[in-house]
């Protein structure tokens, strides 16, 4: 991820009431770019005047000069933006929550605060609630912001739980412990959720509570005279960033001494928004959202284990009790590092997520009950040339015994829903537009009948991949894809065999994915424009590429090395491919980070146009050998190919980074890796990036 921000106030300058003229931030997953140019205030303010200076700055935007303060985010010409307020006026410009038409409530309506933009929460948490303050210092932080902001008594609140909605009155706040003193207002003004509760029973319920109920439980009431708006807007960035930004551990982290918004806030926040405008896969946010359920009750069993732990006891079930912890420890450490992987956009980006769920449910349909196969044509009109050539070249060899039928369509996917396995599909020429994904779960063929640019199959809508295959043996050939508006993936080999010969992919997000177990044979495609890497391998896969175009791509082959996970590596074969302007790495390996720099420098050549052939420098092509039991064999056979590579890099220098190749050929990555051209690779040729 690539961040740039101008300086941000200090603590002291906060209390000052200065204001930060600009922050713009890049996200590698969403793009996001923000700029927000505010007024500098004058210099001659006082320091008595810290409240309303520090109210102003995170709220309002005076309107002299509006040209200078414009600016270049979508969000300031949205009337609801927080940054346009003006203390000058009286009347509230925050909109009212009203009650949803035909719910019938007693209690009035609220502030609408939900609607806040990116960059509105982005600063108030950076420059006004939490600053660069440590995870330990999150509370007291908060605690100061609000302090600043909050009307300390005499405001009508809206206290909601899971259960009930009731009307109060605060009192008095309790800025250490984030609570309020709240009283019952009367008559009772009630909305309950499978339960009957009545003025006594609340009473009694805050008389237990002592009256004090947590701030970020609070809605503050609608009131058009202004005066509140600080106020619910303070208790939004409040309950918003327990709700969806801390985690019950992070002030249990051992390394305290970091800056707890830029580690772990703002990417939070970012993965927040990507989720909630449609920019990362479904599949991706209910792992997360499954991982963060996992980490908490882990968290909780952990703390359970460590309090029943006592310092000077060597009994036996206290050293039960700790191997149980650290056990617990070992799995919490391995869920918030997946989390950490997650909300990084980088690591997102590099490291991948789990497969969509809509397509695990599509089940294999096998062979047919009768035996029968089907030919399936796919056009909306041909002509009588073509319908002759169909049926010579194509239909009358397929169709010679009894048992195979011939059925139309005009959608490529309904023909693919109706396949059982050994059925084929043939896509006569013409543009297809679909809107769902393809599922190929069975051993069927799917080919063009004509060249690429004649056979286009695009999909426009926004969703997740485009082609998803988990069949034994796949076959796709002599078709354009074109994908728009994506959030995965053009293909995706999830398990089986998949052949995919004369295909042209034009990508939205990332191109082909191979995933642990599956065997993609990619000959003579031409792949471009994805966002990510042009081809994803993971590990225990097998990925063979002869003779192919990758090209602008943000990278063009990226291989994922997981060894702290798993010990099988990808067997990949690259042969006679072209792989050219690329923004990062013609081939990028991703690895864990033993002690390693974050990224491999690498030794461009001179002329950083000047294509680099691996055809002239490490040709490998390793004798077949017959499969034996013979370890030693096996063992000199690996040593064979790693030193016939070695040396080929030794004696050429033409490789932009011999140390990236060297590092590929240790790990045994490569079965055949020659014939292959790069030219003009932004960051060079070959990689490694580590996490």
């Amino acid at each position: 991820m690539e961040q740039e921000a101008r300086e941000t106030p200090s603590a002291g300058a906060r209390e000052a009431g200065a204001e930060m003229t600009e922050v713009a931030v890049f996200d590698l997953e969403s793009y996001v770019n923000v700029e927000l140019d505010m007024k500098e205030d004058d210099s001659t303010s006082k320091v008595g005047q810290n409240v309303s200076a520090i109210s102003q700055a995170l709220f309002q935007n005076e309107v002299e000069d509006q040209d200078e303060s414009e600016s270049d985010g979508d969000g300031d010409d949205d009337g609801s933006s927080t940054d346009h307020f003006n203390t000058e006026k009286s009347a509230t410009r925050l909109q009212r929550c009203e009650h949803h038409a035909g719910v019938n409530s007693s209690l009035p309506d609220t502030f609408e605060t939900s609607h806040l933009l990116f960059y509105e929460r982005f600063k108030a948490y950076q420059d006004y609630m939490l600053g660069d303050c440590k995870p330990s210092e999150v509370k007291a932080f908060t605690a100061d912001y609000l302090e600043k902001v909050l009307e300390t008594s005499d405001w009508l609140a809206q206290w909601s739980t899971d259960v009930f909605d009731v009307l109060v009155e605060v009192r008095d706040v309790d800025f250490k412990n984030l609570k309020a003193c709240v009283e019952l207002v009367l008559p009772l003004q009630c909305d309950t959720r499978g339960c009957e509760l009545n003025e006594d029973a609340m009473k009694s319920l805050l008389d237990a509570t002592q009256h004090k109920v947590p701030l970020q439980e609070l809605q503050v009431v609608y009131d058009e005279s202004g005066d509140f708006d600080q106020t619910a807007l303070a208790l939004e960035h409040l309950r918003f960033f327990y709700k969806h930004i801390w985690r019950l551990w992070d002030e249990e982290d051992e390394d305290d001494d970091f800056d707890y918004f830029v580690r772990c806030v703002e990417p939070r926040l970012r993965l927040y928004y990507d989720i909630l405008e449609g920019r990362v896969p479904a599949g991706l946010v209910t792992e997360y959202q499954s991982l963060l359920e996992n980490c908490s009750q882990c968290f909780k069993q952990f703390s359970l284990v460590r309090s029943s732990l006592s310092t000077d006891s060597d009994s036996e079930l206290d050293n039960v009790s700790m191997v149980e912890g650290l056990k617990l420890y070992d799995q919490l450490e391995m869920l918030k590092r997946k989390l950490h992987i997650i909300e990084n956009p980088l690591l997102r980006y590099v490291l991948g997520c789990k497969g969509n769920n809509r397509q695990q449910c599509v089940q294999s349909r096998g062979i047919r009950a009768s035996g029968m196969k089907v030919v399936h044509v796919v056009t909306v009109s041909c002509t009588n040339i073509q319908l002759q050539s169909l049926l010579s070249d194509r239909l009358l060899p397929l169709c010679s015994s009894e048992d195979t039928r011939i059925q139309f369509h005009t959608d490529p996917v309904a023909a693919v829903d109706s396949c059982h396995q050994g059925d084929v599909v043939i896509v006569l020429p013409g543009i297809y537009n679909v809107s769902s994904a393809i599922f190929l779960p069975d051993s069927i063929s799917i080919e063009g009948f004509g060249l690429p640019d004649e056979v286009v199959i695009e999909k426009k809508n926004k969703g997740g991949s485009f082609v998803e295959s988990t069949g034994a043996d796949v076959t796709l050939s002599n078709i354009k894809f074109i994908q728009h508006d994506a959030i995965e993936g053009i293909l995706c080999v999830r398990q089986g065999t998949l052949n995919m010969e004369n295909c042209v992919l034009q990508c939205e997000t990332t191109g082909v994915i191979v995933r642990t177990s599956a065997h993609l044979t990619m000959k003579m495609c031409d792949l471009y424009g994805s966002k990510g890497a042009g081809v994803e391998i993971y590990p225990g896969s097998v990925c063979s590429l002869v003779g192919n175009g990758i090209h602008h791509c943000k990278d063009g082959i990226l291989i994922k090395d997981f060894a702290d996970e798993l010990d099988v590596m990808p067997s990949i074969t690259m042969e006679n491919n072209v792989i050219h302007n690329n923004e990062g790495y013609g081939v990028i390996v991703v690895k864990p980070n033993n002690g390693e720099q974050h990224r491999v420098p690498l030794d461009r050549c001179e002329d950083p146009t000047a294509p680099t052939s691996s055809s002239n420098s490490a040709d490998v092509q390793p004798e077949s050998v017959e499969n034996n039991n013979s370890t030693d064999r096996g063992v000199d056979f690996t040593s064979s190919r790693k030193l016939h590579l070695s040396r080929q890099l030794s004696r050429n220098k033409e490789w932009s980074c011999s140390r990236a190749v060297q590092d590929m050929v240790d790990r045994q990555i490569f079965v055949s890796l020659q014939g292959n051209q790069f030219r003009r690779n932004i960051m060079g040729d070959f990689g490694t990036f580590f996490y």
